[in-house]
């Protein structure tokens, strides 16, 4: 009988032991790390794809400024650069657009670097002054980037769709 208490009790040590191990190494596992960097570039990277592809022209300079918060590195530079010529083609196309990301994903991420790169498939609703809205579907394609102040597009482009049958 005291020999099979001792077996139990190596047996129970030696499960804990293993149980406490492969806890630990989870906690520590880098793919865990990549995981939240990878949703945290999604949140921060659907929230910026949509605020990038809405603007209404009746508040162009603080829905402009809103661009320049979400953008960074040559995106930002781009957008500062052709500020004023924004504003007046803006001005002159008279129109609402409003973005909405209906789905988005994460296709590579560095989290050494900070940079991922997030596909985004975007409902875009355009109201013309005194027209009808039109609604769009495009791909869009953004370059992030990690800074202190969070994530950032650094690139935006859209995707080329192909035809369907």
């Amino acid at each position: 009988m005291r020999i099979l208490l001792w077996v139990a009790t190596i047996v129970a040590t030696a499960a804990a032991g293993w149980s406490g191990f492969t806890w630990w190494q989870a906690a520590h596992d880098d793919g865990v790390a990549r995981a939240v960097v990878r949703e945290d570039a999604l949140a921060a990277g659907r929230t910026a794809v949509a605020g990038l592809t809405t603007l209404d022209y009746r508040q162009a300079a603080p829905g402009y400024q809103h661009w320049l918060d979400l953008s960074g590195g040559p995106l930002h530079d781009e957008l500062a650069a052709d500020r004023q010529g924004s504003l007046d083609r803006i001005a002159q196309a008279k129109t609402v657009t409003t973005g909405k990301v209906t789905d988005a994903a994460v296709t590579e991420v560095d989290t050494g670097a900070g940079t991922a790169k997030l596909i985004a498939s975007v409902e875009l609703v355009v109201t013309p002054e005194g027209g009808d809205a039109v609604t769009k579907r495009n791909r869009f394609q953004a370059d992030l980037t990690r800074g202190p102040d969070g994530w950032r597009v650094t690139g935006l482009g859209q995707v080329p769709t192909g035809e369907t049958p």
